[in-house]
């Protein structure tokens, strides 16, 4: 099963350096929603597939998706509160220039495991929340083939715990995971393990073939044991 993480387009917080959170309200600006509509055009490749939409409640992630799924009216379009960005608590639409003063900032970039936001939660357990419910959300939508392809609209922090996970590294590492406003990132979730394929893809999403299977990766990316790497 593979899931297509997006992160939703540039919003309205992103370009006045506020850490928005759960703030309500929070929309897409006039780049955003372009990124917004050129969104099925840089999945087109894949648009057939696809067996759900899954996505944050938040406005900005509803706003990303909404383009997608007028296209396919067909095909689940659910809200899921385990991807909901981080609740960052008092530090909630506050001005990320104030909050590069506080010590907690030093924790979140340098050990994020350990890092709580006042009146809010963990990085830790955004980590858990976020990666169990991707792994289950990926065994209900894989399709009764079990190659079926979703897709899952989230936030910066949540898709990058996830791919943490995915690429099997500590949570204190994922700060060095980039996931721009609107980029894909593609996990393949395979009976052994998971396969990140792409990583903040800002272009078109061109999904590798054929899919890849436990053990695969033997001498290389093709799927063939012993096949020569490519490059």
């Amino acid at each position: 099963m593979t899931v297509i993480l997006i992160r939703h387009g540039r919003s309205t917080a992103n370009t006045s350096g506020l850490l928005a959170g759960r703030t309500p309200g929070v929309g897409l600006d006039d780049r955003g929603r372009l990124q917004a509509d050129d969104l099925p055009n840089r999945l087109a490749g894949v648009l057939s597939e696809l067996t759900a939409v899954v996505r944050s409640p938040l406005q900005r992630c509803a706003e990303t998706v909404d383009p997608l799924v007028a296209l396919r009216p067909d095909v689940p379009h659910l809200t899921e509160t385990a991807l909901e960005e981080v609740d960052y608590g008092e530090w909630s639409n506050r001005k990320i220039g104030e909050l590069v003063t506080e010590p907690l900032w030093k924790v979140v970039q340098q050990q994020p495991s350990a890092a709580v936001f006042p009146g809010g939660e963990g990085l830790l357990n955004v980590s858990r929340r976020a990666t169990a419910a991707i792994r289950e959300l990926d065994r209900v939508h894989g399709g009764e083939s079990g190659d079926g392809i979703w897709v899952a609209c989230s936030h910066g922090d949540v898709i990058k715990a996830v791919l943490a996970d995915a690429l099997g590294m500590h949570l204190d590492q994922f700060q060095r995971i980039v996931v721009d406003p609107a980029s894909f990132s593609v996990i393949h979730y395979g009976s052994a393990r998971p396969y990140v394929h792409t990583v903040n893809n800002a272009g078109v999403l061109e999904m590798p073939r054929p899919a890849m299977k436990a053990g695969a990766t033997v001498g290389g990316s093709t799927g063939e044991v012993n096949a020569p790497a490519a490059g």
